[in-house]
Order: C-alpha cells, then sequence, then structure tokens
C-alpha cells in the first residue's frame, strides 16, 4: 500500500508531463517548466538555465529524462559549454538529472548543500523500501518499469550529490555570472539553496514556494515561513518558484501572505476544508480553477500528517532537539 506523504509529493509512478516551451525570464535566463502538477503523477521540479559568459549555469535538473534533454537542449544555445549546477535541495524530481549530466559532461561542478546525505540513509532508503513492496506486489513487468527507474536513481547515490558543499550564504562568480546563494536549514528540507540574480532582477527559489500548494513531507512550515521573509527583503521583480510559473513581485507577496494564513488556520479550530478554501481565496488567480481540487486533496493530507501531525515529528524536522 501507497503511504500518503507518497501520493502527496506526486511521486506514485507514471507518466511524467511533457516538458513545455522554456519561458524567458530576462538577461540571458529561461526557465524549463516541469510541467503542471497531477495528483498521482510523478513530476520533475522547474529548471533554470542561465546563459553567462563563459557557459550555461543549469539550476535543477528534474528527474526524468525528457525534461533533461529539454533543459541540455536549452543550455546548448549559443555554442557555450555547460558550466556549473546548482541544487536547490535533494528531492529527485531536483536532482535526478545529476548523474546524467555527470555521465554526459565529465568535470562540471555540482553545487547544493550537503543534506542529501542524510537523506540517502533516511527518507530515501525508506522510500527505496516501499519501491521494492511495489514492485513484489506489481505482476505487470511494464507497470514495473517506472518504479525500478525511480530506484535506480536513488541508487545512484553520490552521483546525485554536490562536489561543491554550500554551506553558508554569500556572493559566488560562477561562469562569469555573479550569483548569491542563501542557505536555508531545516526549512523545506534539511539544506535549501535560493539565488538571487542581480542582473535579472531574479530570486529562483525552489521548493521554498510552490504551486499548487506548499509541498511539506519533508519541511518545517515555520522555517519556509521565515525564509519567505527574508526573500521578501530582496528587491527583484520576478521569482522563479520549485513547481509552477514565475510569480510577479506583487504575486510573491500574495503567496507569502497566503502561506502565513494557512499556517495560522492550522493553529486555529477550523476545518481542513475551511483552511483549503481560505488558500485558494488569498491565491486568487494564482491558483487556476482546474487545480482547485488537487490543492484542497493536497492541503487536506497536510493538515493532518504535517501541519497538525505528530509534535515529535515537527521537532525533528525543524531541527529540535
Amino acid at each position: 500500500m501507497v503511504n500518503a506523504w507518497f501520493i502527496a509529493l506526486g511521486l506514485a509512478l507514471s507518466v511524467a508531463a511533457t516538458p513545455g516551451t522554456p519561458v524567458d525570464l530576462g538577461r540571458g535566463v529561461r526557465l524549463v517548466s516541469g510541467g503542471a502538477y497531477v495528483l498521482g503523477a510523478q513530476p520533475d521540479g522547474n529548471s533554470i538555465v542561465i546563459h553567462a559568459p563563459r557557459g550555461a549555469i543549469v539550476i535543477d535538473t528534474g528527474r526524468h529524462p525528457a525534461h533533461l534533454d529539454a533543459v541540455l537542449a536549452e543550455a546548448a544555445i549559443g555554442g557555450k559549454p555547460l558550466a556549473a549546477v546548482i541544487n536547490t535541495h535533494w528531492h529527485l524530481d531536483h536532482v535526478g538529472g545529476n548523474p546524467a549530466i555527470r555521465r554526459a559532461h565529465p568535470g562540471v561542478p555540482v553545487y547544493a548543500t550537503d543534506a542529501i546525505q542524510e537523506a540517502l540513509t533516511g527518507f530515501l532508503a525508506n522510500y527505496r523500501h516501499q519501491l521494492e513492496e511495489q514492485i513484489a506486489a506489481q505482476p505487470d513487468a511494464d507497470k514495473q518499469q517506472p518504479i525500478r527507474a525511480e530506484i535506480a536513481l536513488i541508487d545512484s547515490g553520490q552521483a546525485l550529490a554536490p562536489d561543491h558543499v554550500v554551506s553558508q550564504s554569500g556572493p559566488v562568480k560562477i561562469a562569469g555570472r555573479r550569483l548569491e546563494l542563501h542557505v536555508e536549514r531545516n526549512a523545506h528540507t534539511g539544506g535549501d539553496i535560493w539565488i538571487v540574480d542581480r542582473a535579472a532582477q531574479l530570486v529562483i527559489a525552489g521548493d521554498l514556494v510552490v504551486l499548487p500548494t506548499p509541498f511539506l513531507d519533508t519541511s518545517c512550515p515555520a522555517h519556509i515561513q521565515a525564509a519567505l521573509d527574508r526573500i521578501a527583503t530582496v528587491r527583484f521583480d520576478r521569482l522563479a518558484p520549485g513547481h509552477g510559473p514565475p510569480l510577479t513581485r506583487v504575486e510573491f507577496d500574495r503567496y507569502r501572505t497566503a502561506f502565513a494564513r494557512l499556517l495560522a488556520c492550522a493553529n486555529s479550530a477550523a476545518t481542513p476544508q475551511a483552511c483549503a478554501a481560505g488558500w485558494r481565496g488569498d491565491l486568487g488567480s494564482l491558483l487556476p480553477e482546474a487545480d482547485h481540487t488537487t490543492a484542497d486533496a493536497l492541503i487536506d493530507y497536510y493538515m493532518g500528517a504535517i501541519l497538525r501531525g505528530p509534535a515529535e515529528r515537527t521537532a525533528r524536522l525543524c531541527g529540535a532537539s
């Protein structure tokens, strides 16, 4: 049987979304969409390609080969080499393309926090066990294939991990492009990076910002809220979320307010249905009607499992003793 968190993260194994046309974010920055989030579908996260003076910088590599192919095709425009990879966090829909990139482009540096090391022996090891149970319960060899592909990704181990560990926030210059890497501990995962590109007036937030709802399975919601408050202190025109379309500054502010109100609702006596309705109302046009059913289902799950879940789980994910 598939656990609820497995479904909520979109990891029930099925056909991946087809990558869309890259979105131009200005000053040589393009977003390759991971596609619409669908319950029961296995997602790719958004990827960002920055065309820097000395090569392309890829931020998050997705999970599926078709997504990575679209990312590398975008990175190859202009004929410059692939210069670097930055992972915002360790979830497989953001690091799953790392092993293939390393095979095709030996020596390309990968920047990320070290949080995947704990995940490989914890969350991902548990997930692998669930995948093995799924295979044992699935006699159809064709239906086993996507499950085996997911196991193979986990078994890539250190090929998913960074060789340049980012341990603290600060400016960097990669391939001739100045960026700011901001590290958040125990927020969406044990270690996240959000990126500021001043040249493009852009924030790349990873899964600290996600539509149609936050994904909270490995998260400390209060620390995500604090991270959103820190992002709000930066001057920017657009923000690239981990899933969903780019946001303007005004739209980000609306998302941040909606997130804070969702946490406040979770701490009240309101029903999960009322909190989901509040989320939809606060987001307004940021949440198309076609996504309402998915958003309601996710918030209903997260209210019980996370936002009103066991105190010991919250303490563990928030880094409390």
